[in-house]
């Protein structure tokens, strides 16, 4: 039993702010527009800004979907990739760690002292942790992938 819990909590965390996270990313709130016009805009790539929400919204999903399955090691690698993206890009890009906030009109009315940054790094630090317990359980789908000998 402990060991479940072991598995499924950072599972749970982690699919839950990746699912809770679709209603901004597909619904284009004022707080996605900044986030990936920034990036679009940044980069010179305008289809990003246009529809990176979706492209990342939707790794988050499949994600949050694998994590739960017999190919949970994969949803984690996947987790691990989609954080390092936002990891990256909020440190090293214009849009920086902390990020603005909106209210309903989309004007900003404060920021969220860095929350979206922190989380992205306690996500990733999560799906290390499980990703990690994966590789190492001879039952794991990335020890079958990496490790075992045929």
């Amino acid at each position: 039993m402990k060991q479940k819990l072991i598995k499924y909590i950072p599972s749970v965390f982690i699919a839950f702010i990746f699912i809770q996270s679709l209603f901004f990313k597909f619904t284009g709130s004022y707080e996605t527009e900044f986030i990936f016009g920034t990036l679009g805009e940044w980069s010179g790539i305008t289809l990003f800004g246009q529809y990176g929400a979706y492209l990342v919204g939707s790794a988050e999903l499949v994600a949050a979907v694998l994590l739960f399955s017999r190919l949970h090691g994969l949803g984690a690698v996947m987790a691990i990739g989609v954080m390092s993206g936002a990891i990256f890009f909020h440190l090293f890009t214009p849009l920086g760690v902390v990020m603005p906030e909106f209210n309903a009109q989309g004007v900003v009315v404060g920021n969220d002292g860095g929350l979206l940054f922190t989380m992205a790094c306690i996500i990733w630090c999560c799906a290390v942790f499980l990703a990690y317990r994966d590789l190492k359980s001879s039952t794991g789908t990335l020890y079958k992938l990496l490790v075992k000998k045929v």
